[in-house]
């Protein structure tokens, strides 16, 4: 006899975006095998500079003595300001935000649930579909209902427009106790604009929800002609009774390239949700001491130097992505590939190109414990995510995929002609069919 494991982890099945890291980590060819991963934004650029000589000085500056202590729950000071100093660079005011310092978003966000539903709540957290799966993922977890407002990809790679009236209809029907929104969203890649975000707010505020914005992506946008948003941006003047309502989830790993950095944060312009936040993190203790020194040096970064930054880092995927959505197309007649309008993902969708049997988790599972193509000499495949956990309804994922844009671009180059090998080499061997006259 031994004792039983909870039905919870019974049930549990690794994230869809580190499964098919998993699933490839137990081949047995994985060493001779070139492994470009999209599944996860683990992004491969370097630091700010700033971070990176701060990263170096550690050990023989900082933490020369040895010792290594936990930091207040609440953050260290420059860890703090970091943040806010984020924020006042894109001229907005940050007198009434509050700033909890967290290991990475993801901590943020069970944080959010915590406060805005609480566990095994009646009363459902809603969200725009697709969404960012550990929203869904830790909405489990807590056992706090969801409800989505479907958004459906269209032929041509675009999104349809939001439908501000279903989303107060659902509202009122569902009753939700908050609204979670990616303006530089993850996965579609939408950029809701300043407009659309105080459409969505004024819709808050008149059924009384909690406003929460994730913004891990801010500043990562393409479309020049558009505008920037964030909740924070928005003032009372403009949209009244916003104040005491938003709750934003922050990330040192997009932007700021530090990934493994793991720090967050939880901002708020309710004191009472920041100081009960702070109390219930009390049993974390504190967030990464070494991420948080690293991360602080932004705080004494003027906003000349930080603006000269966001411009380096869209210039970056700007290029990348306008160039590989271009190829994907090429390479794969019929695909519909999603127009990243900001952040740094692409959802492709094969509906069009395959018959019914065809099932993304099926194919990146394939992808990763045993496609593999020759390109010069050398195999390789694809570590993708299947966007059936991105969504309430796993239905809707079907035929699609996430990719991330993370790799170097030189391993970037190489993914369409690679995925065109292994949906044709997946559809072969499962008797699939695909529009093969299409493909040459």
């Amino acid at each position: 006899m031994k004792p039983l494991i909870s039905d919870h982890y019974i049930k549990r099945n690794p994230s869809p975006i580190r499964e098919a890291q998993i699933i490839f980590s137990g081949r047995d060819d994985c060493e001779s095998v070139g492994v470009i991963n999209l599944a996860i934004g683990n992004i491969s650029l370097p630091m700010h500079p700033k971070m990176i000589q701060k990263m170096k000085d550690l050990g023989h500056k900082v933490f020369e003595d040895g010792v290594v202590k936990y930091e207040p729950t609440i953050g260290n000071i420059k860890t703090r300001q970091a943040f806010l100093n984020i924020l006042s660079s894109l001229e907005i005011n940050t007198d009434l935000v509050e700033c909890l310092v967290t290991d990475g978003g993801s901590a943020a966000m069970e944080l959010m649930l915590l406060g805005v539903c609480g566990p095994s709540s009646k009363n459902p957290i809603m969200m725009l579909d697709p969404t960012y799966t550990n929203y869904v993922d830790f909405s489990k977890r807590l056992a706090i209902p969801t409800i989505s407002y479907q958004r459906k990809l269209n032929k041509n790679g675009n999104f349809n427009p939001l439908d501000y009236d279903l989303i107060e209809q659902m509202i009122i029907k569902e009753k939700p106790l908050g609204l979670i929104i990616i303006p530089y969203d993850n996965p579609s890649g939408q950029l809701i604009e300043h407009d659309s975000l105080i459409k969505i707010v004024k819709i808050c505020i008149k059924h009384n929800l909690w406003i929460i914005s994730d913004e891990a992506y801010r500043s990562l946008y393409y479309q020049r002609e558009k505008k920037a948003s964030s909740i924070w941006s928005l003032s009372d003047k403009e949209v009244k009774g916003i104040i005491g309502r938003r709750i934003s989830i922050e990330s040192s790993s997009k932007v700021w390239n530090a990934c493994g950095l793991r720090i967050g944060a939880l901002l708020t312009d309710n004191k009472t949700f920041h100081n009960k936040a702070t109390f219930e993190y009390t049993a974390n203790l504190s967030a990464n001491t070494l991420g948080q020194e690293i991360f602080g040096v932004l705080a004494e970064q003027k906003k000349d130097e930080l603006l000269v930054w966001y411009k380096k880092q869209n210039k970056y995927y700007r290029n990348i992505i306008k160039e590989l959505k271009m190829n994907l197309q090429k390479e794969i007649p019929g695909l519909i590939v999603s127009t990243p309008e900001a952040a740094i993902y692409f959802i492709l969708d094969f509906k069009n190109i395959v018959d019914k049997n065809f099932d993304s988790v099926s194919f990146t599972n394939y992808c990763a414990s045993e496609g593999k193509i020759l390109i010069k000499g050398k195999f390789y495949t694809l570590l993708l995510a299947p966007m059936k956990s991105f969504y309430n309804n796993p239905n809707f994922g079907q035929f699609q995929m996430r990719l991330a844009v993370v790799e170097p671009p030189e391993k970037i180059k190489l993914c369409p002609k690679i995925l065109k090998q292994l949906l044709l080499n997946y559809c072969k061997k499962n008797n699939i069919d695909i529009s093969l006259d299409e493909i040459k």
